[in-house]
């Protein structure tokens, strides 16, 4: 087997002697799989991002935990156009319905050597595995950044088993419209070579199938299957004393005042700004919860190479200043933003919400939505955005979010916090079940059935 992606599951750097050394990498895709593969010797590949990842690509393949991982020097200025402009601020913005159309997209010839770019980089990726990948081997391709491969891998190696895997959303036909005709047909065509096409929820697929119905007439195979969290290691992380220590902290500064939670990247997609908006409408219609209850927001910095993700940053700073400032009086802070990458006091958190926001604007799924019932001590309440992927599977319990809904946002948030005993334990308890029903190991089977 072979799993391509754009992060790997091992990251280098030099030590102070100058020597490589390899750390676990991040990313969801690299702690959702890499626990399923070790000891199977698969072999890995991925984009080498920094120096000492173009160092180690150079050195060949790396044996590690029971897998063989191969690091691609692809161009770094090819790289850094492919994903800075096509992946990020092309292809995200077109999947996440972010484009503000009287402004963006500009298709210039700028733009037009960024999709050069991003073809040659996912070329790179697919030469690598037509070079190495054994005979009639299954090979796994994961996410929108690499959605080209399939295109050589079906030319040049049919015996491979090839899948490709989405873990964002799909577009429906009106949207993929935005794009180039060229662009559009070779993205889609770059898709349906692969011998199917998962996605976490029925609604991406069938938005895919669409887009390639009205542009040849025919659907290409495609899956439904949602990732779960990995209970084990997220239960580890929660009673470590590191998430311990954290939650007590937490307990200290609510000072037994409700909780409503937002555990989030600061990224566009996520709709931080409404939720903020949401929370000031209800304090100020629902005056009784004036200095009982405090939303924290656990956001941590996302894409800041994008001046749009710098800018929105700022806008969620500022607008968290003013709410406390307009609402806040001594001894209750409305708003806690904290915009460090902390994984244990997240989790911490998580365990002591009272009702937990999620409401993005569009989302592939949202694990989140499926961690935070798992973890939670509280009977908390979820309130979900209906575009969520996760929403397919937990939407017949969690309160339902329209996340352009600012006044409905509140109410739902409203409603979460007076749920009453015993509904607040019938919907912890049903949506316990739901979020635990699967597990990673299921989503990972799911993409070996389809290469079959």
């Amino acid at each position: 087997m072979v799993i391509v992606s754009n992060r790997g599951p091992l990251s280098f750097s030099h030590d102070s002697a100058g020597n490589l050394v390899a750390h676990r990498g991040a990313g969801g895709i690299v702690s959702s799989v890499a626990p399923l593969v070790r000891d199977t010797g698969t072999s890995w590949m991925a984009a080498a991002m920094s120096d000492a990842d173009r160092e180690a690509a150079a050195a060949g393949t790396v044996e590690a935990e029971g897998f063989r991982f191969r690091s691609l020097a692809v161009d770094p200025d090819a790289y850094r156009m492919a994903y800075d402009v096509v992946s990020n601020a092309t292809l995200w913005f077109l999947h996440h319905g972010l484009w503000d159309l009287a402004r963006r997209p500009r298709f210039d010839r700028r733009w037009r050597e960024a999709w050069d770019a991003y073809r040659s980089v996912n070329h790179t990726f697919a030469r690598a595995v037509i070079d190495e990948a054994p005979a009639d081997a299954i090979v796994l391709v994961q996410d929108y950044h690499l959605a080209l491969v399939g295109t050589w891998l079906a030319q040049e190696r049919p015996d491979l088993r090839v899948v490709h895997f989405s873990h964002i959303p799909f577009c429906d036909p009106d949207a993929i419209r935005i794009l180039p005709d060229d662009v559009a047909g070779e993205l889609l065509a770059g898709m349906a070579s692969h011998r199917s096409c998962g996605f976490h929820a029925r609604r991406w697929a069938h938005n895919f199938e669409a887009c390639c119905q009205e542009l040849w007439g025919w659907t290409p195979a495609t899956f439904v299957s949602s990732l779960a969290p990995d209970h084990d290691d997220i239960d580890a992380v929660a009673e470590s004393a590191e998430c311990v220590a954290q939650g007590e902290l937490l307990d200290e500064a609510l000072a037994g005042r409700r909780l409503i939670l937002r555990v989030d990247r600061i990224e566009l997609s996520k709709n931080l700004l409404r939720g903020f908006f949401a929370y000031e409408e209800l304090l100020r219609t629902n005056p009784e919860w004036r200095g009982h209850v405090v939303f924290a927001a656990f956001v941590y910095p996302s894409r800041e190479g994008l001046p749009e993700y710098l800018a929105y940053r700022q806008e969620v700073e500022t607008l968290a200043a003013r709410i406390n400032n307009q609402w806040g009086v001594p001894g209750w802070t409305p708003v806690m933003l904290d915009m460090s990458d902390n994984f244990p006091r997240s989790v911490a958190a998580l365990r002591r919400y009272d009702v937990l926001l999620v409401n993005p604007v569009r989302d592939g799924l949202n694990l989140v939505a499926k961690e935070g019932p798992l973890l939670n001590e509280r009977r908390g309440v979820l309130a979900l955005s209906r575009e969520a992927g996760a929403w397919e599977e937990l939407g017949g319990v969690a309160l339902e979010v329209n996340p352009f809904d600012v006044a409905g946002t509140a109410d739902v948030l409203a409603a979460g916090l007076a749920m009453e005993e015993p509904d607040r334990s019938a919907h912890a308890a049903e949506l316990r079940k739901l979020a635990g029903a699967r597990s990673p190991r299921d989503w990972f089977d799911d993409q070996l059935a389809a290469a079959q």
